[in-house]
C-alpha cells in the first residue's frame, strides 16, 4: 500500500542547521535503500507561496506569507508500507528526527486494489 504523509509544522524562515540536514539526510537515504520511501520533498517558506481559491466560478489570489496559520505544510512524503499501523511508525520514525510538527497520513487510492474503505465496510 501506498501513503502520503503531510507534515505540518510551525512556519520557519530559516534553513535547516548542518546537524539537522544530516539526520534528515540520512533518514531519507535508508528509506529509499530500503525500497520504502518512494518520494519526498520539503517546502519554501509561505512567503513564495499563494493561494488560490475559487467560489462559484470566482478565483480569489492571496499571495503569502499566511500569518494566521498556525502550522503549515513543511513537506510531504509517498512511502510503501503493509498497514496503517506501519506508516504510522514511518511518521513516528520521521518526527523523532525533525523534533516537532504533526504528520497526516492518508493511504493513497490504487486503481485495481482493495482501497482501506472497502475493507472497513466489508466489501471484497
Amino acid at each position: 500500500m501506498k501513503f502520503l504523509s503531510v507534515y505540518r509544522n510551525k512556519e520557519r524562515n530559516t534553513p535547516p542547521s548542518p546537524e539537522e540536514m544530516a539526520r534528515m539526510g540520512k533518514l531519507v537515504e535508508d528509506g529509499f535503500k530500503s525500497g520504502k520511501l518512494l518520494a519526498t520533498e520539503g517546502c519554501m517558506p509561505t512567503a513564495l507561496g499563494a493561494l488560490v481559491r475559487i467560489d462559484d466560478g470566482a478565483f480569489t489570489i492571496t499571495d503569502g506569507p499566511f500569518s494566521e496559520a498556525k502550522e503549515v505544510i513543511g513537506g510531504f512524503a509517498i512511502f510503501s508500507a503493509n498497514s496503517k499501523a506501519e506508516a504510522i511508525e514511518f511518521a513516528r520514525d520521521f518526527l523523532k528526527v525533525v523534533g516537532g510538527g504533526e504528520c497526516e497520513i492518508r493511504q493513497v487510492y490504487e486503481a485495481g486494489t482493495t482501497s482501506c474503505m472497502d475493507k472497513a465496510a466489508g466489501a471484497n
